[in-house]
């Protein structure tokens, strides 16, 4: 490659991911409106990606670009999502919830496939939709999707299906509240235990005051800190099928490694050996939030509109016919 042609891909590639950058701040912005702010920024992404896609095709000369968002930066993201996670606070407090955590997942995930298999919904979605609802929304597809070497279109499509349907039954949960028979503690265990994103909790949690936001906070911390269980034993599965059905290996998601160093650093350097402040720490959560978005986009825009119809719609009946299954059992166990 000559020195032109190495300036010409340098400049795709920057193009690229710079124009998932653009789009992922015009996401930012449209997810401070009200009414969409309940949608939070990743859907927005997708979204966005998608109908300009739809409208003005894909952007095939800053291809490079846009799969160094969707691929690299998205590892990146999950990395930096470890930061979210406090180990120690898990284990002081939240022992028991953990038990419940880890019947939520293989409930979640079972009858979502069980559903699959009976209405002849598409595998690869309803997978991923099953994991997002049983770990944690958008970052679980995102963390599970190189593992299970699925498409990208599924993962954006999995994504965006969750994150709506998830922000729907998270004011569901608003509404509900002043109606149930539980304290606000029970009330924020249940949201943590059922509902499918940090920021799903979150939006349900807060109305039921610090004491229910932060029980809901705490069942919902296991959920991710089963990521990583979840996560080693579907590559465990992937590598005992490759070797079963062809040559082809599975390439060990080290990134895993990465989200496992900085949820140790969180939890038990950062406030004893070194000291971040908690706007730093803010501020790298927002950043975290906006490099998904950019890879969110890099995903949204390998999804046609036409998947969306023909695809999409019977893994979306199904998630919301699991989601009201979960959320009746995770009442009863309360």
């Amino acid at each position: 490659m000559d020195v032109s042609l190495k300036s010409f891909h340098s400049k795709a590639v920057l193009t690229g991911i710079g124009f998932t950058a653009l789009l992922a701040f015009l996401s930012f912005e449209l997810a401070k409106l009200p009414g969409i702010s309940n949608v939070g920024p990743l859907a927005v992404g997708i979204l966005i990606a998608m109908v300009y896609r739809h409208f003005l095709g894909y952007p095939s000369t800053i291809h490079e670009g846009i799969q160094f968002s969707a691929k690299k930066l998205l590892r990146l993201a999950i990395i930096l999502f470890g930061l979210k996670l406090d180990i120690h606070v898990i284990y002081q407090e939240g022992l028991p919830l953990l038990l419940k955590d880890i019947m939520v997942i293989p409930f979640s995930i079972g009858l979502m496939m069980l559903l699959a298999r009976a209405f002849k919904a598409d595998y690869s979605l309803s997978l991923l939709i099953g994991i997002g609802t049983g770990v944690c929304g958008a970052s679980a597809i995102a963390a599970v999707s190189p593992i299970l070497k699925v498409k990208e279109k599924d993962t954006a499509l999995s994504v965006a299906i969750i994150s709506v349907i998830g922000t729907i039954f998270a004011i569901g949960y608003t509404i509900l509240r002043p109606l149930l028979p539980i304290n606000i503690e029970a009330y924020g265990i249940w949201a943590g235990l059922s509902l499918h994103e940090i920021g799903h909790v979150a939006l349900a949690g807060t109305p039921a005051g610090e004491a229910g936001l932060g029980m809901a906070l705490l069942a919902k911390l296991g959920r991710v800190f089963l990521l990583v269980p979840l996560s080693l034993l579907l590559v465990w599965i992937m590598k005992k099928r490759s070797k079963e059905s062809s040559t082809q290996q599975v390439v060990f998601p080290w990134f895993l490694l990465g989200f496992v160093a900085m949820s140790l650093f969180g939890s038990f350097v950062n406030g004893r050996l070194i000291q971040i402040s908690a706007n730093v720490l803010d501020g790298i959560s927002t950043l975290t939030t906006f490099i998904l978005t950019m890879a969110m986009v890099g995903l949204g825009l390998s999804v046609s509109v036409s998947d969306l119809r023909t695809r999409a719609f019977k893994p979306m009946v199904l998630l919301i016919l699991t989601s009201l299954l979960l959320s009746l059992t995770t009442y009863l166990i309360l």
